[in-house]
């Protein structure tokens, strides 16, 4: 994800005045929603055929997810994008509701659906609910989130425990790279989210190739759609 402004940049309090936003509201449903996720798997990973990823970025007030879909050999299928306004500002803990509406509209217009797509962010390893299991809520996939960094909880060896529960690997994909935090976010264990992201990791890169593959088509779109404007 590419975002203009930062966390540091936002008071949080003023931000959640202006637009009238009832964070209690939106804890609660999000507490909810992760009393819904599972962690089985729900299919055979090992037999997986078709793999995606999806990502967004952000230029003035607008948001453009782009979805990929790759063959077990890693080979393009599909790609897709969507764009709209973005209409929820950056509140740390909340940044489903401000990507999500994009990402939906994105990956419906997927014709050749993925059995799994990785994004960049939480999964589980959320404090509430990570915008990786609220995608998989939302449009009925496992999602396995790809994370730089730890927000909540605390690492032990390979591990990241949050709440007495292991909800994250710490998983080292590129020489001399800081190490990917990977977590599920419905419908597929920490194993398999796991073993997926190493398998679909393609040297010299440090990324699981579906999401490297829809950031670097994200910001290409971004580009033509800035040529346009």
């Amino acid at each position: 994800m590419i975002e203009e402004k930062t966390e540091k940049k936002y008071n949080v309090d003023e931000v959640v005045k202006k637009y009238n936003i009832d964070l209690k509201k939106l804890e609660g449903e999000q507490i909810r929603l992760a009393k819904t996720i599972s962690l089985r798997d729900s299919m055979d990973f090992s037999e997986i055929v078709k793999i995606g990823g999806i990502s967004n970025v952000f230029f003035q007030n607008k948001i453009i997810s782009a979805c990929v879909v790759l063959d077990s050999n890693l080979e393009l299928i599909e790609q897709k994008y969507h764009s709209e306004k973005v209409r929820f500002p950056y509140i740390p803990g909340f940044r489903a509701y401000r990507e999500l509406p994009s990402m939906i509209s994105c990956f419906s217009e997927i014709e050749d659906k993925p059995e799994v797509i990785f994004m960049q962010g939480h999964g589980i390893s959320h404090q509430r609910l990570g915008i990786a299991s609220h995608f998989s809520l939302a449009c009925n996939v496992p999602a396995i989130g790809i994370a730089d960094e730890i927000v909540n909880g605390e690492i032990r060896d390979d591990s990241v425990l949050l709440n007495g529960k292991v909800v994250a690997n710490v998983l080292h994909t590129k020489v001399g790279s800081k190490p990917l935090f990977v977590s599920p976010g419905n419908f597929i264990s920490l194993k398999s989210s796991t073993e997926l992201t190493r398998r679909f990791v393609k040297e010299p890169h440090k990324l699981p190739e579906p999401l490297r593959l829809a950031h670097r088509y994200a910001k290409e779109v971004m580009k033509e759609v800035i040529q346009t404007d």
